[in-house]
């Protein structure tokens, strides 16, 4: 890979794990109620779905899942109610003090990789990298060892961004009403982002 098709990469990786979306609503959250430290394991596992998928979209198996309408239709379906069903929670829970009791690393862990995963962001976008980026001509594997140490450099850098504005936000001074309502905006984001999925998924 050229150094021009690197930076034409990177740049179009910036743009793609910047644009806010549920993990990033999610690692701002995480930021909120956890704090910078215990909500990175949100980032974690960002990276492991980011480290899984470049390997399967490099194996050609998201290519497939998208060439297969009807199976793509209903896991955005189940990516799209596992969403809603966030937003619906979080807003009903809004109103509620944050719970005094902390959550375990496993559980930020596996909370945020379920995000991840049904993510079909992702899969459009990885799809797109590997359709614009990736040279035909050239060895897949060869080609690997630049995009995935970019890719999870700049996933690293977004969403740790992300998780930091929230702890920046959980240690100010927020009135009750203030932070009620945010969190309400942020599971609002969620209900928007699974209805969004799936009006946009159609079986055929």
């Amino acid at each position: 890979m050229s150094f021009e098709a690197w930076t034409v990469f990177a740049v179009f990786w910036a743009v793609f794990v910047t644009t806010p979306g549920p993990n990033a609503v999610n690692c701002i959250q995480n930021g909120m109620t956890l704090g910078l430290t215990r909500a990175m394991w949100g980032v974690l596992a960002i990276l492991t779905q980011a480290s899984a998928f470049l390997l399967l979209s490099a194996l050609g198996v998201t290519a497939l899942l998208v060439a297969s309408p009807t199976a793509f239709f209903w896991a955005k379906l189940m990516g799209a109610g596992f969403l809603i069903y966030l937003g619906l929670r979080g807003w009903i829970n809004a109103g509620k003090p944050v719970s005094a009791e902390p959550r375990s690393g496993r559980s930020v862990y596996f909370h945020a990789l379920m995000i991840a995963t049904v993510n079909a962001k992702s899969v459009a976008g990885y799809l797109a990298a590997f359709s614009a980026f990736v040279q035909p001509d050239v060895p897949i594997w060869e080609q690997m060892t630049i995009i995935v140490p970019t890719a999870l450099t700049i996933t690293a850098l977004s969403y740790t961004g992300y998780t930091a504005i929230g702890a920046g936000l959980g240690k100010l001074a927020m009135g009750a009403v203030l932070n009620i309502w945010f969190r309400r905006i942020m599971a609002t984001c969620f209900i928007i982002y699974g209805i969004a999925l799936g009006a946009t998924g159609r079986a055929t």
